[in-house]
């Protein structure tokens, strides 16, 4: 069924061991069974971070929950990439400094 307006969803929020702020949201009823071994090797080793009631209309930092229960009522999963960096934040972090004084 990929009708989300009138439904809840137990979800399990788990986040990578080795990427930060990379997050994959599963059916709690399910666990990870649905979720590619290919792509389990790349998120290493799943660590539980949240369980939650998601609703369409509820309010997510980086995605939509409608769109978060569609993929995981879709493919058993969302996976959460961390967010862009900002190309002037990797250019600071390249330049050597000096030191002041």
């Amino acid at each position: 069924m990929s009708d989300t307006t009138n439904r809840k969803l137990l979800c399990e929020i788990f986040k990578s061991s080795c990427q930060d702020e990379m997050y994959l949201y599963v059916d709690k009823r399910n666990g990870m069974k649905d979720v590619p071994e290919a792509l389990l090797e790349r998120f290493g080793t799943p660590q539980p971070v949240l369980t939650l009631i998601l609703t369409p209309e509820k309010r997510l930092s980086r995605a939509k929950a409608a769109d978060v229960m569609a993929s995981i009522n879709e493919k058993g999963f969302y996976l959460q990439m961390p967010p862009a960096k900002e190309a002037y934040l990797l250019d600071l972090y390249r330049t050597p400094t000096k030191p002041s004084y």
